[in-house]
């Protein structure tokens, strides 16, 4: 099965009713992909591209007209590389979202990502502040085979942190995934306890390969943008890894983010398996929208 086959569900009889590319049809293919949630500015760029390539290279035929549309799409998510960089050992992944996005769960799926490249990863549960958020992210470590640095629930994040460095330092760990909380309502909080999960990995691994991973659900549409927005502000965000692509008609949001953020998407959910967060793929992604 391709990688995005389940969301093929999403698409739309838009060119099973092809008959010209003319006015009409490319303001309903501009109401479509809104409705897949690429937000009017980026909808209204995207039909605008497509409409001067058309017009361009003179096409009228139903496969050339899709195949268009498919690169203007794949351009405007073209914002930077896609791979995870694990480059360094130790390397450093910080995990940010708010709760409810699958945060946790994406840390784990990565995990079992990053053993089946043959690396040795380490989690570390530097979310103390939600209840049982270490608990998870055991259960997930055990799934994918990996380490886990925890402490109590309330335990400063960076001492877990500081923990988990050491740790990944005196074991020969290639990676370490580090989940912290998900809270969005106070972003001076956030933004002090991130500048100093930072400041210890500058200190104790210098020079280390890092990656500022934001989790978001595509099935919240437009405030997933939002939430985007707002951690790059706090952040400095490296990717994006969005879940629960499955079967949700708002997938177009990954095109948005990459064309107003200019943050790419590095990871899709599209299943609840262990196998189903995937590299992102824009050219499957981008026919999977059409």
């Amino acid at each position: 099965m391709g990688f995005f086959d389940k969301l093929k569900k999403i698409t739309t009889n838009l060119f099973s009713t092809f008959t010209e590319a003319d006015e009409a049809f490319f303001e309903e293919l501009e109401e479509t992909l809104i409705l897949a949630d690429l937000g009017v500015e980026t909808a209204t760029e995207a039909v605008e591209r497509l409409r001067e390539t058309v017009r361009k290279e003179k096409l009228q035929d139903q496969e050339e007209v899709r195949a268009a549309l498919r690169r203007v799409l794949v351009e405007l998510l073209d914002v930077g590389a896609v791979e995870l960089d694990a480059s360094t050992a130790p390397s450093v992944m910080l995990f940010i979202g708010v709760n409810g996005v699958g945060k946790t769960t994406s840390i784990g799926k990565v995990a079992h990502l990053l053993k089946q490249r043959g690396k040795r990863v380490l989690l570390c549960a530097a979310d103390t502040f939600r209840a049982a958020a270490a608990d998870q992210l055991e259960i997930w470590a055990q799934r994918a085979g990996c380490e886990i640095v925890r402490q109590h629930e309330g335990a400063d994040p960076g001492a877990v942190l500081f923990d988990a460095l050491q740790a990944a330092k005196a074991r020969g760990v290639d990676v370490v995934l580090c989940d912290t909380a998900g809270r969005l309502h106070n972003k001076q909080n956030l933004m002090a306890e991130l500048a100093k999960l930072s400041k210890i990995i500058d200190r104790e691994c210098p020079g280390a390969a890092r990656e500022t991973l934001l989790v978001l659900d595509a099935t919240t549409g437009q405030n997933g943008l939002i939430q985007a927005r707002t951690f790059k502000e706090t952040a400095g965000l490296t990717g994006i890894i969005l879940t629960k692509l499955d079967g949700t008609a708002k997938g177009g949001i990954a095109v948005a983010i990459a064309r107003e953020l200019g943050v790419p998407v590095k990871l899709a959910g599209v299943g609840e398996g262990i196998d189903d967060l995937k590299p992102f793929d824009a050219g499957e992604y981008a026919e999977a929208i059409i």
